[in-house]
């Protein structure tokens, strides 16, 4: 075999490896952690729990615990699932048939047979599992390097740029955007960057007094350390730490929370104002990423540091969480939809109507899935 074939082997095995293997890690954990909150609030809520599985298809390896629950690895690791007892499907559907003929005993460990307010927690439990994991993720972080301390100091500007025909000057320093504090260079590229054609007020300190200036960040492409492009809110305003100017601050553990909280919200946050921009007009549809974006992404954290793989987490975690939410059928907010709706009328949907939801919603992620992952074809195509 030819020298050179044989490196090429190598480099591509050496890619995928790390490209894989990282990406198997941090979905793994996400989906643990999402799969664990269903199944604590199901056992503190009486149901019978029969497979925790960690991904889909024929079984790899598993065990069954003392209360009779099959924890498993599955062939496609590409999610996973918890099933009830009284579950048809891995989807949590139920069967009609199957429910009525249940014993008095067997409805007691039954799902679908707990009030609705047990349901509705025992499947919000995912998505806020998910919200914990993030929080916790960078509360250690902020813990473990502390907060950075780079004042949000203006050094320059571009010329003709939105800082500049705001007003702003060189030496400002931001101390306040729309009444948030800011403690921090990248606190402020933070705000400004999800908020682009949203008018911010600031309150900068310019020579010992408060100046207040309005601006809004304009929409600009621009491209990550990885080479990664994204279409972000920008002033024009640049910065140059000085030596010793790029520190990070020792927090406790309350404050460490605290941030790890607020880390959580502008994911969510940001999130939201991201589908609000595709509802408008104005954001960029190419940059819903799939599987694939994520796998490339999980490969390039690692190959920057485990630091920036633990960071990845915890944004999937609280990214996967949200979804989670939205009210698809299929989806966790899909079943809080239908719960709602039975509160509202004091009984379950028909069993027709919530197959045809199912249906609506097996098509839509399908249709999300194929979408995400042409825009992932494309950008490796045009990397």
């Amino acid at each position: 075999m030819p020298e050179y074939f044989i490196h090429s082997i190598n480099a591509l095995s050496h890619g995928l490896l790390g490209t894989i293997v990282p990406f198997l890690f941090v979905l793994t954990i996400v989906v643990f952690f999402h799969e664990l909150g269903h199944f604590l609030v199901a056992r503190w809520a009486g149901v019978k729990v029969l497979t925790f599985s960690l991904g889909f298809g024929p079984e790899l390896a598993g065990f069954n615990d003392r209360h009779g629950t099959r924890w498993k690895i599955s062939a496609i690791p590409l999610g996973g699932y918890v099933k009830f007892f009284g579950d048809d499907s891995e989807a949590s559907t139920p069967s009609t048939e199957t429910l009525a003929a249940m014993t008095a005993e067997e409805r007691e460990d039954s799902f679908h047979h707990k009030s609705v307010g047990k349901r509705t927690a025992i499947v919000a439990a995912g998505p806020v599992a998910n919200f914990i994991l993030g929080a916790l993720i960078f509360a250690g972080m902020a813990l473990y390097y502390g907060k950075p301390s780079t004042i949000a100091r203006v050094d320059g500007l571009v010329a003709e740029s939105v800082a500049a025909n705001a007003g702003f000057k060189v030496g400002d320093v931001v101390v306040d955007i729309d009444g948030s504090a800011i403690q921090s260079f990248a606190d402020m590229q933070r705000i400004v960057a999800s908020n682009a054609g949203s008018e911010l007020g600031f309150k900068v300190k310019r020579d010992g007094a408060i100046v207040a200036l309005t601006a809004t960040p304009a929409l600009r492409e621009v491209k990550d350390p990885f080479g990664n492009a994204h279409r972000i809110g920008v002033l024009g305003i640049e910065h140059k730490a000085q030596v010793g100017e790029a520190t990070s601050a020792s927090v406790g553990v309350l404050e460490a929370l605290k941030i790890g909280v607020e880390q959580v919200w502008y994911i969510i946050s940001s999130t939201f104002k991201f589908l609000g921009s595709l509802f408008v007009g104005t954001g960029n549809p190419a940059e819903v990423s799939g599987v694939i974006g994520i796998a490339k992404l999980s490969g390039q954290a690692a190959s920057a540091g485990f630091q920036f793989v633990i960071n990845l987490c915890a944004i999937l975690s609280v990214s996967i969480g949200l979804l989670n939410l939205f009210p698809i059928p299929l989806l966790d907010g899909g079943h809080l939809l239908f719960y709602s709706a039975e509160a509202l009328r004091g009984r379950p949907l028909s069993e027709r109507t919530q197959e045809v939801g199912f249906r609506i919603g097996l098509g839509l992620v399908l249709m999300l899935m194929v979408f995400a992952t042409y825009n992932d074809i494309l950008r490796i195509a045009g990397s």
